[in-house]
């Protein structure tokens, strides 16, 4: 880890105070549904959606439900609450990345919110063979895990240090999966410091920026936008997000 990443900074008070917003955001995207329609449909491959710390299923409803309607065979974890990576975690999401490989005959796409998205790298990262694309939002793989306003709860919920690694789950990770891999992040976001929710700039890999909150970000109209769109990406045809048009208006320029 550079020593920009290890000197990261939490958001401020001021931005977690705004994280209310996120109940807001999911009246936009109930209202933006119409709108939403326009998405490119799927080729109907198996996608399975993680959730951040402390939530579940429960919240990623709204984003398996449109993506079920763009024509995804869409799963949650089945985990229940995502409390850090407890016994019998890792080996449980390898099942069932085994599990949705093996029943629809292809690999699958991981889409993981916050820790969730951790979880979706390193997953990708162990079984390249089986994964066809990785998708983050708002997840700070690139900083310092101590970067967020979430650490203590992560170590309170886990039992385990937010700085512990563990070299068996995929290695580090900063490090950029071997499947086509795109981190969604906001300037705004009041949980992660979102310099450390970049992604690396490569043939197969790209950032895109959104105005999100953290905890509104599974349901941002623009969040699921942009998630269906790389998600219809053809299989060994990955490009990267086109932000001309319209789309330059609700996507700011990442490296600006």
């Amino acid at each position: 880890m550079s020593i920009a990443a290890q000197t990261l900074q939490p958001p401020s008070k001021t931005l977690m105070f705004m994280e209310a917003r996120a109940i807001h955001e999911l009246g936009a995207f109930l209202g933006a549904l119409p709108l939403l329609s326009l998405a490119p449909k799927g080729d109907g491959h198996p996608v399975l959606v993680l959730p951040g710390l402390v939530a579940s299923d429960t919240s990623t409803r709204p984003l398996r439900s449109f993506l079920k309607g763009r024509g995804y065979a869409v799963s949650g974890w089945g985990q229940g609450r995502n409390m850090g990576l407890r016994e019998g975690v890792q080996n449980a999401m390898q099942d069932l990345v085994h599990e949705l490989s093996d029943t629809h005959g292809r690999k699958i796409s991981l889409v993981g919110w916050s820790l969730g998205g951790l979880y979706a790298r390193q997953l990708a990262k162990l079984m390249p063979d089986h994964v066809r694309s990785v998708i983050t939002l708002g997840s700070p793989f690139a900083g310092s895990p101590k970067a967020t306003n979430a650490w203590r709860v992560y170590e309170m919920a886990s039992g385990r240090r937010a700085d512990e690694d563990d070299g068996r789950f995929g290695g580090a990770l900063e490090q950029t999966p071997p499947v086509p891999t795109t981190a969604i992040f906001s300037r705004t976001d009041g949980i992660c410091a979102w310099q450390g929710c970049m992604e690396k700039s490569s043939a197969t890999s790209e950032s895109i920026e959104v105005e999100s909150s953290h905890c509104g970000m599974g349901h941002h109209p623009a969040v699921v936008y942009a998630v269906a769109d790389r998600l219809a990406q053809p299989e060994g045809a990955w490009k990267p997000f086109d932000r001309g048009s319209w789309r330059s208006f609700v996507y700011p320029d990442p490296n600006r």
